[in-house]
């Protein structure tokens, strides 16, 4: 039986429409304000919402812009006593299905709720085929090397349950992958996966995209924004290149996930999360502790389970496979006959040093497709990629492989520079 909640200040109203309704087989509710309707909308579930627009407390214009946030997929019908063409037309941008004058024609307003009610079927109907088809979608796990292997099994193991993952390995590796396997294996496959790159947001900016902003917070906040937090309710918040992410923030996420509650920026309400946390980095944490660039508490909290995603170095043998499914994956994307890549030419490719891992892969059998003939040959990856993947000359490696970080290189060249020049 579909559920109808009917939000009005005016008793007589709700009753009228409750009878008419009743007696065409709905199941309602009534709430007297925008702020009871709220409440209701969050603990229950209703297939449509008729909402007046003149309340107190809180205006239905308010109201139904947090019901798209609460509940974006419920249709709303706006009723008022006092309407215009202009009030008809905001409500239907801000969201609203239709809107109907009081008192409404009864056989209207049938008609109407009939028709949000098939819409919302629709949408749920939409909601379940994508669901069903980016399952699909989500590419496999290429290799069979004992190290990939391992990988599997963490992941078939972690997978089902809410446990907090970190995810280390070098950049191009497939960490990301790893991440979305992780959900797709949990029992929040259904709901989102939402994914933040702690990397690519200013450190000003991280804390407002990770937990949203009220309106007027800082200058350039004109609207409320829900946060990525609030974004992955119910189902997956990935943190991308963790590591990356100021003190400041790293302080909230960790509330956040001792607490399960977020506060948006330039707000003081506390709102209740959900989420199955999963970060990932190419950087090693311990050394970031000890150098006072990552909160250990944040650490500890992250790394529950730890899954260490090989380099395409550590992984050399899985090469033909990946070789082989970007190949076949590629020429279909080209709309081209699959090519053949020859046993001499995947030895040349297993002999690279590949910094970039597996997206570099991918790049570099992309390129030979295009370049190459019906065959990719030893001679293309020799023309092809060798050129442009040269390792350094050993005595130069040498010198490189003398310092353990960057800051310690960049003091020996600038020695160097300065004796030479004196």
């Amino acid at each position: 039986m579909a559920t109808v909640l009917i939000v009005d200040d005016e008793r007589s109203i709700r009753r009228t429409l409750r009878d008419i309704l009743e007696f065409e087989k709905y199941q309602v509710d009534e709430a007297a304000d925008g702020m009871e309707c709220l409440v209701k909308v969050k603990k229950e579930k209703y297939d449509v919402i008729i909402l007046d627009i003149k309340m107190p407390k809180m205006d239905g214009m308010e109201a139904l812009e947090r019901i798209q946030i609460l509940a974006p997929d419920v249709p709303v019908v706006m009723i008022s006593g006092h309407a215009t063409i202009d009030t008809a037309v905001e409500a239907v941008k801000k969201g609203a299905f239709d809107f109907i004058s009081k008192p409404p024609d009864l056989n209207r307003l049938l008609i109407t709720i009939r028709n949000a009610m098939d819409k919302s079927n629709l949408v749920t109907e939409t909601k379940i085929l994508k669901r069903t088809v980016s399952k699909s979608k989500v590419q496999d796990i290429i290799g069979e090397s004992e190290r990939i292997e391992l990988v599997r099994e963490t992941i078939s193991r972690v997978g089902p349950t809410d446990a907090r993952v970190l995810v280390l390995g070098p950049n191009g590796s497939g960490k990301e992958l790893v991440a979305r396997w992780l959900h797709e294996k949990s029992s929040r496959a259904d709901q989102p996966i939402v994914e933040v790159n702690c990397a690519a947001i200013p450190a000003e900016l991280i804390e407002s995209e990770l937990f949203g902003h009220e309106k007027g917070a800082f200058t350039s906040a004109i609207k409320q924004r829900i946060g990525k937090f609030e974004q992955a309710n119910g189902g997956t918040l990935f943190l991308d290149e963790v590591g990356d992410m100021s003190l400041s923030a790293q302080a909230k996420v960790l509330r956040a996930l001792q607490e399960s509650r977020i506060t948006r920026v330039g707000g003081d309400k506390e709102i209740k999360v959900d989420v199955r946390v999963v970060a990932a980095t190419n950087k090693d944490l311990r050394k970031e502790i000890a150098a006072g660039r990552f909160r250990e508490d944040l650490y500890h909290r992250l790394a529950v389970i730890i899954i260490q995603v090989p380099s395409l170095n550590d992984r050399k043998g899985d090469i033909p496979l990946l070789a082989q499914h970007f190949t076949t994956r590629i020429c279909s994307e080209y709309g081209v006959s699959p090519k053949v890549i020859s046993e001499k030419a995947l030895q040349r490719l297993k002999e690279v040093n590949w910094t970039g891992n597996i997206r570099e892969l991918r790049n570099v059998i992309e390129r030979l497709i295009i370049l190459s003939g019906s065959e990719i040959h030893e001679e293309d990856v020799i023309r092809y990629v060798l050129p442009s993947m040269a390792p350094p000359s050993a005595p130069l490696q040498e010198v490189f492989d003398q310092f353990n970080d960057k800051e310690a290189l960049h003091q020996f060249i600038e020695d160097e520079f300065r004796n030479y020049k004196g």
